[in-house]
């Protein structure tokens, strides 16, 4: 049943019109599978560039993931391409069946044109980028401003420095005369190590287990090897792709020279659009809040219901906060994947439905083509689009005995 709250959220998302306004402000885009997010942001930047609303070196363009950010740059650089050739012909692009040529040929045509081919032009100085080269460019770029060494060298992960720092508490801690048995082994405390490290704004618990007790131990081995990598890490000027963000966080929250940092990414960026916000970090998202919420044009794209990259660092909650804030709201309304039939099975399944929290609901779309992507001539049944099966769990005796019978087929002792 669709509670009041989740009822309210949908009602709260306008469906998304491409041709319509532009996003101004801090737009959330809740994007479903299959609604064309790549061409909308694609588009997007067509638009923004086209009308005048700002050039290509003052759009920033974030993604998850380099293959992710190669794929949207060229996407992005071939709308451009057919936007500015069509208009080359005004008389024509009128005529044209993309309905975002009709658009831009409507008004002031030969201007939309030579923007468009200046944008070409400098298309080297758009920024599509994933969020670490991002922050990478923008601490370079802010010199004194931010705290980062030029002499500093990037690594992918500090996994050796991190053992190399274990064995040496570890025998610091509990190899001397007298000491109390250790909470565990070396290759247990590599393993908690690393994954302190590796998720740095994790925050440690417990914190006040009884003294000397395991958990006690535990945690304080734990604070002590977040403090000694990072004092060799500054010691060897060693810097990883996650620092940048908090280093960046940092710089833009702190007192003084947060606010000049914060002017000069406003004054670069005009409009900024973040693709697959889902998978966004805490850290991120206060990086993007700091410089861009509620002075610049901020699109957030994404879907909650694809948030599948917690085990990065990525929190669905942070896209809820950055809901809250959200001055504007919209949904992609169209799915260009799916069968009509299909999308209409889903919906009567999940009409509704709120996903591990009632703000996250699977909402409505409309198909963008009809009939079926896939035909069978001659099959005896119709195959339906969508087919629900329910299975009673099998009892414990039943359990038992199909795994004694997998057993024995997989040994070979079977008759």
């Amino acid at each position: 049943m669709t509670t009041d709250l989740s009822a309210a959220r949908t009602a709260a998302y306008e469906e998304f019109d491409l041709l319509g306004p532009l996003p101004t402000g801090t737009t959330v885009l809740e994007a479903s599978a299959g609604t064309g997010k790549t061409h909308t942001i694609a588009a997007l930047v067509t638009r923004y560039v086209a009308e005048g609303i700002a050039t290509i070196d003052e759009m920033l363009v974030v993604t998850f993931g380099r293959m992710a950010t190669q794929e949207l740059r060229d996407r992005v650089r071939g709308r451009l391409v057919s936007a500015r050739d069509a208009l080359a012909d005004p008389s024509q692009a009128a005529k044209a069946e993309d309905p975002l040529i009709r658009h831009l040929a409507a008004e002031d045509a030969p201007a939309r044109w030579q923007r468009l081919a200046h944008a070409l032009g400098s298309f080297d100085t758009a920024t599509v980028a994933t969020t670490h080269e991002f922050c990478r460019r923008v601490l370079s770029g802010l010199g004194t401003a931010a705290d980062i060494d030029t002499n500093i060298t990037f690594v992918d992960n500090v996994d050796d420095l991190t053992v190399e720092v274990v064995q040496d508490l570890y025998l610091r801690m509990w190899s001397r005369p007298n000491a109390d048995a250790p909470p565990m082994d070396v290759k247990s405390a590599i393993e908690l190590a690393k994954a302190v490290v590796s998720d740095h704004h994790a925050q440690l618990r417990p914190d006040d287990g009884a003294p000397n007790s395991a958990a006690d131990l535990r945690f304080r081995f734990a604070r002590a090897v977040r403090e000694e990598v990072e004092r060799r890490k500054r010691e060897r000027y060693l810097l990883t792709f996650d620092d940048l963000l908090t280093r960046l966080q940092k710089t833009l929250d702190a007192d003084g020279s947060g606010a000049i940092a914060a002017a000069r990414l406003r004054q670069r960026y005009k409009v900024v659009l973040v693709d697959e916000f889902q998978d966004t970090d805490p850290v991120q998202w206060d990086i993007l809040r700091f410089a861009f919420h509620g002075h610049t044009t901020l699109v957030l794209i994404g879907d909650p219901k694809q948030a599948i990259y917690a085990f990065r660092g990525a929190d669905v909650h942070t896209y809820l906060a950055a809901d809250e804030v959200a001055e504007h709201r919209r949904t992609l309304g169209t799915n260009w994947r799916s069968d009509p039939d299909l999308l209409a099975g889903l919906e009567a399944l999940f009409r509704g439905a709120a996903l591990g929290d009632d703000r996250i609901v699977v909402r409505p779309v409309a198909a963008g083509h009809s009939g079926r992507s896939l035909s069978l001539p001659g099959a005896p049944i119709e195959i339906r689009a969508v087919r629900s099966r329910h299975r009673r769990r099998p009892s414990p005796r039943r359990r038992r005995g199909r795994r004694r019978t997998d057993r024995r087929r997989a040994s070979g002792h079977w008759h």
